[in-house]
């Protein structure tokens, strides 16, 4: 047997089989349970929240006992505990995390700072001299990265990118409000600060923060694509879930690196097919301390209640996280709230029905920034029309019949990109058709004029649409507004996507735009009807500018 107070490692679960058990332990495993309690010299690995709620690794020896009474299915055939290379190195990927957190809280408070001093040199907020508004600028730097940290903006591992745009909302709304409670308290009233003023710095402080943190979006996908950044994952459990937990954790851009199952007595993984078991559940302690496992992914599937209890019990005690699979598919975060009942851990989802006052809502909105976009679109309207009328014969605005709401037709306002005729030549390209479904998609359509194909790289020629959403037919985001004779051919799970508005743009635009296919344009649009909110909404219309100025999927 291998003497773990020599080595520094635990001993394995295999090693302690072979040793002659007393009674008791003779006894328990009779009823296909293992109990082995022993005092060990380990490390100890605690987060401590620090001012900015970063991740603050302290590490510490403490003397402990570890329960490992995990149950196990009596039918259930021994798996052999696999092992790597003797010392398997535990991942610094939290410490890379936490030092990526203290660069981001940096550039956020630079952000805001730069948003103050160029609204105050437009428009000056306050009477403040050279070095006392250098104060203010200092004190609301570190306002601004406490409430960042409030609102958990700096745990990257643990935020979709939609969770992220609606904190950086929430948290710079109640940062402007802290800091114009604070400019009431010391002069008195709340007249002492500019309403334009404060508009303009937070306007500006938001667009330099979704800047500065999509340029960070991207150094950590470069890095977690070196294989940096990516968490040493274990699975617990080896069915179906676990399998499809698997294959969604296989990209790079997600983090994680998967290097096993543990079998909780419902395997189904085969020998070669992707990760490999790495043992049952009574290895379990051993099998995180010995591939440097740093998440623990639970199929929720593949344990019982009673499973499940011990596993967050015993995974507490280990320098892990704990995930668990919800069995939930197309579902925002922002919907769920976690709801106890009783012994029962329950997910609450919150209805969304684009009907009453969320209609109205969202009509609201629609109209607020349409009408401001219409100005301020203005003179590239002008300009497109002058370059469209200087080369080629026709109308300026393209109109078509669409599909809209509840299956209502109306008629769609485009800048024109083709030649006039264009759709007479149609029956002639229908061999060369590169969509799938209904659609008809082609990348060196010959009908598209040279300013045309200029106007749809960058998506000038759908402005028009802006008319449409001031009458009512369309809205700014939503599903791609179909053609009657696509509409003719849905099947029944397509016509859902008739339920809303059609909009300008929507995930379709900036999820590939003419890149995908049929079937994906439409899960894209009942995945949005099905999440629909402002701060959604907000966030695919921010999505859509880069994905407009980079020309992806454009054709």
């Amino acid at each position: 047997m291998r003497d773990w107070r020599r080595d520094g490692r635990l001993a394995g679960s295999l090693d302690r089989r072979d040793e002659r058990p007393g009674p008791r332990t003779a006894n328990r495993r009779k009823f296909g349970q293992v109990h082995e309690d022993f005092v060990c010299e380990s490390r100890h690995h605690s987060y401590g929240p620090s001012i900015l709620g970063f991740p603050n690794r302290e590490r510490r020896k403490a003397r402990h006992v570890i329960d490992r009474t995990l149950p196990i299915e009596p039918a259930t055939e021994p798996v052999p505990l696999q092992r790597s290379a003797p010392g398997a190195p535990r991942g610094d990927t939290h410490r890379d995390y936490a030092r990526l957190a203290t660069w981001i809280a940096l550039t956020d408070a630079l952000a805001l700072i730069a948003g103050m001093t160029i609204a105050h040199a437009i428009h000056p907020g306050l009477a403040h001299t050279r070095w006392t508004f250098a104060v203010v600028l200092a004190i609301a730097g570190v306002v601004w990265v406490i409430v960042f940290a409030f609102f958990q903006l700096y745990s990257f591992s643990r935020l979709s990118p939609a969770q992220e745009f609606r904190r950086i909302l929430e948290a710079s709304g109640i940062a402007v409000l802290v800091r114009m409670l604070v400019s009431t308290f010391v002069h008195g009233s709340i007249g002492a600060l500019s309403g334009w003023w404060v508009v303009l710095a937070w306007a500006l402080a938001l667009l330099f923060v979704l800047f500065e943190r999509r340029t960070w979006h991207k150094h950590m996908g470069r890095l977690r694509a070196k294989d940096r950044l990516s968490f040493r994952t274990l699975i617990v459990g080896a069915n179906q879930e676990a399998l499809r937990i698997a294959r969604t954790l296989a990209p790079k851009a997600w983090g994680f690196r998967t290097l096993g199952f543990i079998d909780t007595g419902t395997s189904i993984v085969a020998s070669g097919d992707g990760p490999p078991l790495l043992g049952n559940i009574i290895d379990l302690s051993d099998v995180i301390e010995t591939h440097g496992i740093e998440c623990v992914f639970i199929a929720s599937s593949a344990v019982s209640p009673e499973q499940m209890k011990r596993l967050t019990r015993h995974l507490r005690r280990h320098d892990v996280e704990v995930r668990i699979s919800a069995n939930m598919t197309d579902i925002l975060a922002s919907r769920l709230t976690v709801q106890p009942i009783g012994d029962l851990l329950a997910l609450s989802l919150r209805p969304v029905r684009l009907s009453g006052v969320q209609d109205l809502m969202k009509r609201g909105f629609d109209l607020a920034v349409a009408s401001v976009a219409v100005a301020l679109t203005a003179p590239i309207w002008l300009a497109s029309a002058f370059a469209i009328k200087l080369t080629s014969r026709g109308p300026v605005l393209f109109k078509q019949v669409r599909v809209g709401r509840e299956g209502k037709p109306f008629t769609i306002f485009k800048l024109r990109t083709m030649v006039r005729g264009a759709e007479l030549l149609l029956a002639q390209l229908e061999g060369k058709n590169e969509g799938s479904g209904p659609l008809f998609k082609m990348r060196q359509d010959p009908r598209i004029t040279r300013v045309g194909r200029w106007l749809r790289r960058y998506s000038l020629d759908e402005l028009p649409q802006l008319l449409n959403v001031l009458k009512g037919e369309m809205s700014l985001v939503g599903p791609r507004p179909p053609l009657p004779k696509e509409v003719a051919t849905y099947e029944d799970w397509h016509r859902d996507r008739l339920e809303v508005r059609p909009g300008i743009t929507g995930l379709w635009q900036t999820g590939g735009r003419s890149e995908l296919s049929f079937d994906d344009y439409v899960r894209l649009d009942l995945f949005y009807i099905e999440n629909w909110s402002i701060t959604y909404d907000l966030f695919i219309m921010f999505k859509t500018v880069p994905a407009v100025l980079g020309s992806k999927g454009a054709f």
